[in-house]
């Protein structure tokens, strides 16, 4: 004991200040503890925090429990920029301008940045989209996927829910196979013939770490190598109980403090204390995309707004959807301060149109003469140029600016109905930026680059009608949508839709069309293989596995499933005609189903197709 009562001594804990305000539990446990045990306590209750203390048994009493809680202390101490006693300084004045009601945009007034607004399939748009795929082998892609499919009815990890169920495949295999789409068409288009592996990193939590490394090794990583796979798991921070920024305790363990995630903002400081961004500057990388974890519809609008990146040298682009005036979705804008300070951000929807109204626009967001507001919908995709994202965190760490939300009991805002947590947003990155920062964006029609899957079936339900669903059920019907649009688009005759209603939630149900990405990652690539004499019924449903597959002069009403191999070239002539594979509805209630099929509402009943495969190298012809 002779080096911890040295140790202790030097801590001035017998006559110190903060060791003779301590509670008495911690006082007679401190001879217990190491060093650096003792300095974290003492760093407790220098912040406020004695009361974590006033529970501690004797000496020799759960002194396992106590360790464990250090441990623990430690853990939220390490894993928070500038540390806990930071944390709690950072909640205390938040929580004091929470209390005040204190507007964060007092002072600024919004205007609408610069931008592009992309229209698909025009000339411009596909010059973005083939400067983008040049891009592509220049960029690293960070995917944001720390939440479970609790909120959608699913209890297995979001990335692991299937994008549509035609094909069965799931959002982290669509997601890497896209990835290795743009790498195989980027490296083909290098000048230098270089075959660059573009990196792919995924953040996760405690809730998903583990399910999420086993989804990759079962699967083979979808095809990556696994060495360009990276997991960050982001900690949680520790939950507050008041405007004083008391840590919560656990309910049901006095020795464990209550944690929650702090929000997806977390991504920008594990990237940089990961050594990943050096690495990534060093081995020639220009881009960072970031990505949430389930819009199926995502990577295609990813092409165009790199190329979008790379020609207007945007430091910062939002990716954005066309959005109505006071439609519950985030507006991006820019604002400047009475001071002079600008910043291009997201404003929340319920926060955007207050501050207009304050700054002089009488109408508050309202529609222009396009028919929508002229403040972009943010959808939180983000590309940042690699060179200025670094130097950026080596000012701030990573450090994103925070907020708190809590939840008061009543209009006094004196006590909360439950602990909070100081929280940040990814999207948030450019407050800390300089006003000479090239901050802009990118919109794309949502159709093609906007369909999330974040209500369970009830919720989605109760949305009013005209507005997005965002459910399971929504989100896959916007994929066949989509392709249906650029098949058409491409010259092919597709036809319209049906209403159908499942789980509440009434739909627009298109052919169910999908393609793997290396089929058609872009839309030229899309219009080289398609003839303007196909048609697809309603009822079909198209699938196309291979990169070389041509549809010259197919009528199609039934279901056909085309599989061709590397190097087998394959030409789909003729008419298809069978029962197809049919929409059957299921209640989401019905526990003998499936959970990733009852948040749809429908299953599929494969009642008759054609598939075709072809794994030889050379050409073949489908004449049905």
């Amino acid at each position: 004991m002779a080096s911890v009562a040295e140790s202790l001594s030097g801590l001035d804990i017998a006559g110190g200040d903060w060791a003779a305000s301590a509670p008495p539990g911690l006082r007679s446990n401190l001879p217990a503890l190491s060093p650096d045990q003792v300095e974290l306590a003492k760093m407790l209750v220098e912040t406020g925090q004695s009361r974590v203390f006033e529970h501690w048994a004797d000496p020799g009493v759960d002194d396992d429990r106590k360790k464990a809680f250090l441990e623990q202390v430690a853990r939220l101490d390490t894993s928070y920029p500038g540390g806990l006693a930071s944390y709690i300084k950072t909640a205390r004045e938040l929580l004091a301008d929470s209390k005040a009601g204190k507007n964060p945009f007092d002072g600024f007034t919004p205007s609408v940045p610069s931008g592009e607004v992309l229209t698909f399939g025009d000339d411009n748009f596909i010059n973005f989209e083939e400067t983008g795929v040049k891009e592509a082998r220049k960029a690293a892609f960070v995917l944001v996927a720390g939440g479970l499919g609790e909120r959608l009815g699913y209890n297995g990890i979001k990335v692991a829910l299937p994008a549509e169920t035609t094909s069965g495949t799931c959002y982290l295999q669509h997601y890497i196979e896209s990835v290795l789409a743009l790498q195989e068409a980027s490296c083909r288009l290098a000048e230098d013939g270089s075959g660059t592996q573009i990196p792919f990193v995924i953040m996760t939590s405690d809730d998903t770490h583990a399910r999420t490394l086993h989804l990759l090794e079962s699967n083979g990583y979808f095809g990556m190598q696994p060495s360009q796979v990276k997991l960050l798991k982001q900690e949680k921070v520790a939950c507050l109980e008041d405007n004083d920024a008391r840590l919560a305790l656990d309910p049901s363990d006095k020795y464990k403090i209550q944690t929650k995630p702090h929000g997806h903002g977390d991504v920008h400081a594990l990237l940089y204390s990961s050594g990943l961004l050096n690495m990534w500057h060093d081995a020639g990388m220009k881009w960072v995309l970031f990505f949430q974890d389930t819009n199926g519809l995502l990577f295609k609008a990813i092409p165009a707004a790199l190329g979008v990146s790379a020609i207007r040298q945007f430091h910062v682009n939002s990716l954005a959807v066309p959005r109505k005036a006071k439609e519950a979705i985030g507006g991006i804008a820019k604002l400047t301060h009475a001071d002079g300070r600008t910043m291009v951000i997201n404003v929340e929807y319920n926060q955007l149109d207050p501050l207009l109204r304050a700054t002089g626009y009488l109408n508050g967001d309202v529609n222009d003469e396009t028919g929508f507001s002229p403040f972009p919908g943010n959808i939180n995709q983000l590309i940042l140029g690699l060179g200025p994202y670094i130097e950026e965190l080596k000012k701030t760490g990573g450090a994103i600016k925070e907020f708190v939300n809590p939840k008061y009991k009543d209009a006094s805002k004196t006590s909360f109905k439950s602990s909070t947590r100081l929280e940040c947003m990814m999207q948030d990155y450019p407050k800390t930026l300089s006003p000479t920062a090239a901050v802009g964006f990118t919109v794309m029609d949502t159709w093609l680059a906007y369909a999330p899957v974040k209500n369970n079936p009830e919720d989605a339900a109760k949305v009013p009608k005209g507005n997005p669903y965002h459910s399971a059920t929504s989100g896959e019907m916007a994929i066949y949508r989509a392709n249906s649009l650029i098949l058409r688009k491409a010259g092919a005759h597709v036809d319209d839709p049906v209403t159908q209603v499942f789980n509440g939630q009434e739909v627009e149900v298109w052919p169910r069309i999908v393609w793997k990405p290396k089929w058609g990652l872009t839309f030229s690539e899309v219009r080289r293989k398609v003839g303007s004499s196909c048609s697809v019924s309603q009822k079909s449903t198209l699938l196309l596995n291979g990169r070389d597959i041509f549809i010259e002069d197919l009528s199609l009403d039934g279901a056909l499933i085309i599989n061709a191999g590397e190097d087998a070239e394959v030409t789909v002539k003729g008419r298809v005609e069978n029962k197809g594979w049919i929409l059957e509805s299921v209640d989401y209630k019905d526990a003998s189903v499936p959970e990733e099929i009852r948040i749809r509402g429908f299953r599929i009943n494969k009642v008759e197709h054609l598939e075709k495969a072809y794994d030889k190298p050379g050409k073949s012809r489908l004449e049905a």
